[in-house]
């Protein structure tokens, strides 16, 4: 008969999984403070070149619009980024990185806020249309209250 409070062996995990076992602290927090610094290198390179479009358009409100609608685009999109890196991060049982990239989105969030503010402030909706009962007052038409 054999032993049936004898546990089965242990199965190795294959090393090719990536979500098998959790990264090293040291490397974890390398990958992260890389990333983060690549993020923000990426973040400030663009935001001078569409620093620079703003200065070359020279007063031409079109192209300065076009220039701050791509600034928001691009912003939207760099956000979409940091959180899929965040989502592989967790993928990979990398804690910090994904720290790391959830401050990066959450500041990517605020600077979008901020820039779909101005965005609004600069170009508010029309007032909106008058009314059927509205009788515009003329002068001399007597129908002025």
């Amino acid at each position: 008969m054999t032993d049936a409070s004898a546990a089965p062996p242990a199965r190795p995990r294959p090393p090719w999984r990536p979500w098998s076992r959790r990264k090293s602290t040291g490397a974890d927090v390398a990958l992260g403070v890389l990333l983060l610094l690549v993020e923000v290198a990426v973040a400030v390179l663009h935001g001078f070149g569409t620093g620079m479009e703003v200065w070359a358009a020279q007063g031409e409100a079109e192209r300065i619009e076009a220039a701050e609608l791509a600034e928001l685009t691009w912003l939207s999109y760099h956000l979409v980024v940091v959180l899929a890196l965040a989502a592989v991060a967790a993928l990979f049982r990398a804690r910090w990185t994904v720290v790391f990239q959830l401050l990066a989105a959450l500041a990517v969030a605020a600077l979008l806020a901020l820039a779909q503010h101005d965005a609004d402030r600069l170009h508010p909706d029309p007032p909106p249309r008058p009314g059927p009962e509205y009788v515009p007052c003329y002068s001399g038409s007597g129908r002025c209250n």
